[in-house]
């Protein structure tokens, strides 16, 4: 499955989305396992709502998802990504309604401990445990038919966080 931009065509058949790429002060990435899919970790995303601004619906996800407000911006993705769902989970996801999302991007940096993070606590739980990261272990980890989304997130976002060891250094 290839990645591919999302178009204006894409709407009616695809959930707008929201996802943050999360780091902390080492620049690793924040990943949850996902509580109904075993062995499948992702980076916060969620719907967006209509009418709702992209980059807070991503911050709202973020706190949904994570109990996360303590955060700083750093950058947004250029272009909407897109996946299809393979089609044993189209019929299942979205009661059918999606043939999968459409996404924009956000990378934000963590400024709280890490105690502030709080999967269990939210509203409804969506992840059973999660951990930190390289930035390069997210596409590993990954279900295959997210990846390609996260290969070009890594490889998007990858230059931001180097940017940001120059200047802190």
């Amino acid at each position: 499955m290839s990645l591919r931009i999302a178009r204006a065509e894409d709407a009616q058949d695809y959930r707008p989305c929201a996802g943050v790429v999360l780091v902390n002060d080492a620049d690793q990435v924040w990943v949850g396992e996902r509580n109904d899919y075993p062995g499948a970790w992702q980076m916060p995303q969620g719907g967006i709502d209509a009418g709702e601004d992209p980059r807070k619906a991503a911050l709202r996800e973020l706190h949904e998802e994570t109990g996360v407000s303590n955060v700083s911006f750093l950058a947004e993705s250029q272009d909407w990504l897109k996946y299809e769902l393979p089609d044993d989970l189209r019929s299942r996801a979205w009661k059918g309604r999606w043939r999968g999302q459409v996404q924009k991007w956000f990378m934000f940096r963590h400024l709280g401990p890490d105690d502030e993070i709080d999967i269990l606590g939210v509203e409804e739980p969506e992840f059973d445990r999660w951990q930190w990261v390289e930035f390069a272990e997210v596409t590993e980890l990954i279900v295959d038919f997210k990846r390609p989304v996260y290969e070009l997130l890594v490889e998007t976002f990858r230059p931001v966080l180097e940017e940001a060891a120059r200047r802190s250094s």
